[in-house]
């Protein structure tokens, strides 16, 4: 980016993000250009059971690609969304369907992207070619968990953080809760909703009812390439996961794994099930959060740490909101971290400059 500022990998010596990074149209505009080289969360596969074509709005607002997965009953497809003969948009909700078709001039396309028919073209020569056909991205499963990119890089290496922490979770049999659907749009810059997520520092000041269920002493921070970790430790008798001795953390009373991965996932385990926030850049200074819910235990719906999230994404929306006014300021430039409660903003803030 030119001009990116050194975040000093010593985290005692480190100074943070300069504010230009929250605050200037072009330094924004820079940094999410690049966020289709990456990884991103599409649907859970029994999402594609009853509807089996499934726009991906949420990743054409990080990526501005029109997407939609497709199930014909035997291949999951990640193809364009967009239709090869005057560029319309195909399907902008999900359905139930046979085949792809425009509602434009009428062009139909089979579940695989293949062209199949289109009206009033018997006098066209050399059509259809392949370049009639729909454009294939590429898509990975884990755990039943549908992940897709522009860019293709290693899936395995991408997800083997979480498979060897997580990866005896049965998230294949985790079912979709649409009651449990969330959208907002708030007054930040995406980037401070991040720093926000990836420390506990703030919640006995800003989580009154989290901070009970949690133990702050004992919450940690744990970093990998592209991502952080950060685990909660339940207070006595609340709820927490039955660890299976396979766990590298069987023994303890874990309460959430809250997962972030570059730029803007985040997937919270609890003893429940899963919350999947995406976090969606729409300017410098508005951001849409999305929540989706995926139900694993309902009796521990409502209890621990994932019990109200709508109070803790309420909370952290003041505080977020109130700080891009904050980081605005002239008075402001940048801070300094605590090398004991920031290890993973640190990590984020070297992971942004250095793409």
């Amino acid at each position: 980016m030119g001009d990116i500022p050194i975040i000093d990998p010593d985290i005692t010596m480190a100074s943070t993000l300069p504010s230009k990074y929250y605050t200037e149209p072009t330094v924004f505009d820079q940094i999410i250009s690049k966020f289709g080289n990456h990884w991103h969360f599409a649907v859970h596969k029994n999402q594609l059971d009853r509807l089996n074509v499934m726009p991906l709005n949420d990743f054409e607002a990080l990526t501005k690609e029109p997407l939609v997965i497709t199930n014909d009953g035997t291949n999951l497809r990640c193809l364009s969304n967009v239709c090869t003969h005057r560029g319309m948009i195909i399907t902008n909700e999900p359905c139930s369907s046979n085949f792809l078709k425009c509602p434009y001039h009428g062009r139909t396309f089979d579940l695989n992207g293949k062209f199949t028919n289109m009206p009033e073209f018997g006098m066209a020569e050399n059509f259809p070619t392949m370049d009639d056909n729909l454009a294939e991205y590429p898509l990975e499963m884990w755990n039943g968990l549908l992940f897709t990119t522009l860019k293709a890089t290693s899936f395995q290496d991408w997800i083997s953080p979480l498979q060897d922490r997580i990866g005896w979770l049965p998230i294949n049999d985790f079912m979709y809760d649409k009651s449990r659907y969330r959208s907002y749009e708030i007054e930040a810059n995406w980037a401070l909703y991040v720093d926000n997520y990836l420390e506990g520092f703030h919640i006995p000041y800003v989580h009154n009812d989290l901070h009970g269920v949690l133990d702050y002493d004992d919450y940690r921070t744990e970093i990998f390439e592209g991502g952080v970790l950060q685990i909660g430790i339940a207070r006595e008798g609340e709820a927490c996961f039955d660890l299976p001795e396979s766990s590298p953390d069987y023994g303890q009373e874990i309460a959430a794994y809250y997962y972030w991965i570059f730029p803007g996932l985040m997937l919270n385990f609890y003893p429940w099930g899963l919350s999947v926030n995406i976090v969606s850049p729409i300017s410098v200074n508005r951001t849409k959060i999305t929540y989706q819910g995926y139900v694993w235990d309902e009796e521990k719906l409502g209890k621990g740490a994932g019990g109200d999230l709508d109070k803790v994404e309420m909370e952290d929306q003041f505080i977020v909101e109130a700080t891009q006014r904050g980081v605005s300021s002239s008075a402001y430039e940048r801070g300094r971290y605590s090398p004991t409660r920031e290890t993973g903003v640190h990590h984020f803030h070297r992971i942004l400059t250095s793409q």
